[in-house]
């Protein structure tokens, strides 16, 4: 195919900075949401749960763990959307988009590399936000993430810093697909009914299908991933041994914190490509030739 003249990349940065950018915003979001996950009898409901919160531990303490949030993102998302767009290029030709069941499989590898070098991340941050929920006599106490991450190490060693990456790194494809993958599709698609252009409207309307979708195939993995993370030593065996632990609850189970998840998670993946495709343009495009 004769050359078809420059084309659009991202910094392999801006995904990175989209996420902790939103990240800052959906925080008090997510806290809740692993204070439900955690539970194993629904007790609380995802408003009381941050009421209790903010009783025990102030206003603050919703934002526990951020230190880690942005971090993880620095890491999970500056991985996945950097290699989804650097694989997007390399198969693209010319300007023609990228069949769908590309884009999954592309998105597929990112997610699986962010999942892995963002684990460490995760897990602090995971725990961080557990920990306004225990006793003050049992808590870790992080003071950030770094500090986390060196205590993490010394105290239970380095390995410990990936306890949950097959559910991390499964969570994150599945994350990827439905995030990246189905937002540029349904950009794509806003673009060709010709109702729409390329503006924040568009990225709110596609990001908002994203993120409906990412959370409903994302949930159960999250749970487990969760659930893992946050286990004192030997609470569980396995992985099965923490599914079948869940499935003793009822099917639910896997989907608990499904409506506080959405809440966060929808307005996450909004502002995440909100602040993607500025940054962009602020930052300035990559000029690659085919």
């Amino acid at each position: 195919m004769p050359n078809q003249g420059p084309r659009k990349v991202a910094a392999w940065y801006d995904g990175g900075l989209a996420g902790a950018a939103a990240a800052c915003f959906t925080h008090p979001l997510d806290l809740v949401k692993v204070h439900l996950q955690t539970q194993q009898q629904a007790s609380m409901g995802a408003s009381r749960m941050a009421i209790n919160v903010v009783k025990t531990d102030g206003i603050t303490a919703l934002y526990t763990g951020l230190s880690a949030s942005v971090m993880r993102q620095l890491t999970y998302s500056t991985a996945r959307f950097a290699i989804y767009d650097y694989l997007k290029t390399k198969f693209q030709h010319g300007n023609d988009p990228l069949p769908f069941i590309q884009k999954i499989g592309i998105a597929a590898v990112g997610g699986a590399v962010g999942g892995i070098v963002g684990n460490p991340a995760d897990m602090v941050n995971v725990r961080m936000q557990n920990d306004v929920k225990i006793p003050k006599e049992n808590r870790r106490n992080y003071r950030h993430v770094f500090d986390g991450l060196r205590r993490v190490a010394a105290e239970e060693g380095v390995p410990k810093w990936f306890t949950g990456v097959t559910m991390t790194a499964s969570r994150a494809i599945l994350m990827t697909i439905a995030q990246v993958a189905v937002y540029d599709q349904a950009k794509q698609m806003l673009l060709t009914t010709g109702y729409f252009v390329d503006n924040p409207i568009t990225h709110f309307t596609a990001s908002t299908i994203a993120g409906t979708v990412a959370t409903t195939i994302t949930q159960p993995t999250d749970v487990m991933k969760t659930r893992l993370m946050n286990a004192k030593p030997g609470e569980f065996r396995s992985i099965f041994h923490c599914i079948l632990f869940t499935a003793k609850s009822g099917p639910l189970s896997f989907f608990k914190g499904y409506v506080p998840a959405w809440v966060r998670l929808a307005p996450h993946t909004i502002l995440t490509f909100l602040f993607y495709e500025q940054i962009r343009r602020i930052n300035g495009y990559i000029y690659t030739e085919k």
